[in-house]
């Protein structure tokens, strides 16, 4: 494994290989951290960190359009993990998978939020989608593959309810509701109907994710609702921008959060029943600018959006913050590199990877369209130490990326199996790619 140690020497710290640096708060010499970095150079057991003082000034490069077509995985070509690991495609010819959950009896439920051949910037609004059921694992292949609910609008979020192993519900985050489906251990399919108990999440404009999660006590739902646009042109984000609390029967509670441009990921930390969350930060202020971001989200908290970004610095589009905002915007946990559109997220609670993995976290990195090389398409590893984070991100699965800057993948949403091993969505090549340990 390609790891840190820390050692002393003559009062110093030391960085060298070995074990994991796995202690939040302990100072890094930055010449031994990577910073920024584009999509094709990542590589497995690369550790970076961010920092406020590093980042470059507001339209310090201009703001570059690089969309660009996903191309076909190249014949042999394949996510790259670190040594000791084992990739291997589960499933392909998807439509759109978006985020995947594991239910306690080890089904995987995937979110196919919309028709392939509907893809596009977003997907078609009006698209029917699916919640689909991915069982079990023979010679690297799904035995049965189902439908348990379908005709949805841009699904996303899926969980179950209550949290432990026999859920009664599963949740779905339709771009604009929230709906429940019964449900007991082993169902194929939704035994009933879909009943909607939250009807208007807003669900016009360019961020349209819904996430779903529920605090560990089981009394709260926690739905993450980004903003319209990018930098609130128009006024039009009312409620959005936010992680809203609600009952789970779907009354609304409060604004948990608030600030935060587009969580598009949800988890909560079983060790210390802290709510987290994956952020898309705001374009067109440069190619390092604004660092995406993972945190664990403080109840009341502000983070920043429209008119702070990563903590209190001032977005030059929009002055005149109001008075009881300025001073207020929280710097986040993690902070990733710009434009990599972190989504999904998950904490590592299983026993076949080495044992300095558990508790940590784990992100997919989209990749996005700002910067004029790409950056993100990877899942990245967190290291915790009792939950907390020093900032520091480690490159976990990459490859999706060529060496010449085409992209053939881009990891949406992650999930851990029940025998310990990992499950990565990935809405680019339309395929389900499994990560083990040690087999």
């Amino acid at each position: 494994m390609n790891k840190l140690r820390w050692t002393m020497a003559a009062g110093l710290f030391v960085l060298t290989a070995g074990w994991l640096l796995h202690a939040a708060g302990v100072k890094i010499d930055p010449k031994d951290l990577q910073t920024f970095a584009d999509a094709q150079s990542l590589k497995p057991g690369t550790f970076h960190k961010i920092t406020v003082d590093q980042l470059p000034k507001p339209f310090a490069t201009k703001s570059s359009a690089n969309f660009g077509a996903v191309v076909p995985r190249p014949e042999g070509v394949m996510p790259i993990a670190p040594p000791g690991f084992k990739v291997e495609l589960y499933a392909t010819g998807l439509s759109t998978p978006r985020q995947i959950r594991t239910a306690p009896n080890g089904d995987l439920f995937v979110a196919e939020s919309y028709p392939a051949s509907g893809g596009g910037f977003g997907g078609p609004v009006g698209a029917n989608g699916d919640i689909k059921i991915f069982r079990g694992n023979k010679d690297g292949k799904p035995v049965e593959v189902s439908v348990f609910a379908g005709g949805m609008t841009r699904p996303f979020g899926v969980n179950f309810y209550p949290p432990g192993p026999n859920p009664q519900w599963v949740y779905v985050g339709n771009t604009g509701s929230v709906v429940r489906y019964p449900y007991k251990n082993g169902d194929l399919k939704a035994s009933g109907p879909g009943e909607t108990i939250v009807p208007d999440l807003k669900p016009n404009g360019n961020h349209w994710t819904r996430d779903i999660v529920f605090s560990k006590d089981r009394k709260s739902m926690f739905v993450g609702v980004g903003s319209n646009d990018n930098i609130d042109a128009n006024g039009n984000n009312q409620m959005r921008a936010n992680i809203l609390e609600f009952t789970p029967e779907g009354k609304f509670v409060k604004i948990y959060a608030s600030g935060i441009r587009n969580p598009v990921g949800l988890g909560v930390n079983s060790a210390t029943g802290e709510v987290w969350c994956s952020v898309n930060e705001r374009d067109e202020l440069g190619d390092n600018l604004v660092p995406d971001y993972i945190t664990s989200v403080k109840e009341g908290g502000f983070y920043g959006w429209p008119y702070f970004y990563i903590g209190n610095n001032p977005d030059p589009r929009k002055m005149n913050p109001p008075a009881d905002l300025v001073g207020k915007a929280i710097v986040p946990d993690i902070l990733i590199q710009p434009h990599s559109a972190s989504l999904g997220l998950t904490f590592y609670e299983g026993k076949q990877f080495p044992k300095e993995y558990e508790g940590d976290l784990f992100a997919a990195e989209h990749g996005s369209w700002n910067r004029a090389t790409r950056s993100g398409s990877e899942v990245v590893r967190v290291p915790l130490e009792k939950g907390k984070s020093s900032g520091i991100y480690e490159d976990f699965l990459t490859g999706f990326v060529l060496p010449d800057g085409k992209k053939w993948g881009t990891p949406v949403g992650v999930a851990i199996a029940t025998d310990g091993s990992m499950y990565v969505t990935d809405d680019g090549s339309m395929s389900i790619w499994h990560v083990s340990y040690g087999k």
